[in-house]
């Protein structure tokens, strides 16, 4: 008997069949409630007791052969019919697709992403949703600093120590926290202010933000940096840091790129001048190392942050900040054949 169950096995092994009919006989032969196990099962009774453990696990092996059997056959059964009704006819002519676009933020953050990851930068995130802490206090913005001041940044007002972040410095305080250095890192992303919409301003908008930490960094060293990254996004290297103020950094200025007066839209964007500000830098303050747990007698180190909004609007030459969060299609058809 155990003999004659272990040949139905290997028949149950070798069958195929594409046709419904046949699989359904298959599995009334062996499943059905007249099928081949049940006489199997009905014949336990008359097994010698030495023999029962074995013809008890040789019928349980048939039956779970004949399942996975039925149930693969099936699943193959379906997966033609389902082909057959979504494609149809393969030699009709095809629907047009339109091309999606990358969005012009999209486009600007990737590139500048490129720029810095050639050059050791990697990249890291964080949430838009902070602390106190992470955005101002380890910034080292004491809590009477203007940028505290609800007219510049939007608070939780269930919490008032929780807020959408105003940059994405937050994102270098908390990877400094968990790594030491050297750090070579930029934080790209959506930071919030409480400010008046306009052709010009936004309430949010995208910030990318770098940070180098290591042994005897300089300020000669962000020079560099920051020409070499005008250079790769704007083919232009002449630049000028202008002295100003950061509580985060110190000493700090304001990056300006020399951008030139060739044009009526150059005289209009650099307001005749020819000079273009695109952001902020400076050497990190020592007071901010120490709150994140680096020792600022072993290690030095600088940070710049560039407005992503702001250069999408410089390179597409796009007159109003408030197309870039319309979705207008008509808007984002054009950008169809950026990468």
């Amino acid at each position: 008997m155990i003999d004659k169950i272990k040949e139905h096995i290997a028949e149950v092994e070798k069958f195929t069949t594409k046709a419904k009919e046949d699989i359904e006989n298959f599995r009334i032969k062996y499943l059905g409630k007249k099928g081949l196990l049940k006489e199997f099962f009905a014949e336990f009774k008359n097994v010698p007791n030495e023999q029962k453990k074995e013809f008890g696990q040789i019928v349980n092996q048939l039956q779970k052969a004949a399942q996975e059997k039925v149930n693969a056959l099936k699943e193959v059964l379906e997966n033609n019919v389902e082909e057959k009704s979504v494609y149809g006819d393969l030699t009709r002519p095809a629907e047009p697709i339109e091309i999606g676009a990358r969005h012009p933020i999209s486009l600007v953050k990737n590139q500048i992403t490129d720029i810095f990851s050639r050059i050791g930068f990697n990249v890291s995130e964080g949430p838009e949703i902070e602390d106190d802490w992470h955005n101002f206090t380890a910034l080292n913005l004491p809590e009477y600093h203007p940028a505290r001041d609800m007219q510049d940044t939007f608070f939780i007002q269930t919490n008032p120590d929780i807020l959408l972040r105003t940059h994405t410095s937050s994102v270098q305080v908390r990877y400094m926290e968990n790594n030491q250095p050297p750090i070579r890192t930029i934080s790209p992303g959506r930071v919030y202010r409480n400010e008046v919409i306009s052709a010009r301003s936004h309430c949010f908008f995208h910030q990318i933000e770098g940070l180098y930490i290591d042994k005897d960094v300089s300020f000669a060293d962000l020079k560099q940096t920051l020409q070499h990254f005008t250079k790769e996004m704007f083919g232009k290297s002449k630049i000028r840091l202008r002295p100003s103020y950061f509580p985060f950094t110190e000493p700090s200025a304001e990056i300006d790129v020399y951008w030139g007066l060739e044009t009526e839209t150059d005289h209009k964007i650099t307001k005749g001048t020819g000079w273009l500000e695109i952001g902020g830098c400076g050497m990190v303050d020592p007071n901010v190392l120490t709150n994140c747990g680096i020792d600022p007698e072993e290690y030095s180190g600088f940070a710049f942050g560039v407005g992503i909004d702001r250069i999408a609007m410089l390179l597409h030459q796009i007159g109003d900040i408030r197309l870039l969060s319309e979705n207008d299609v008509r808007f984002l058809a054009q950008f169809k054949s950026a990468l």
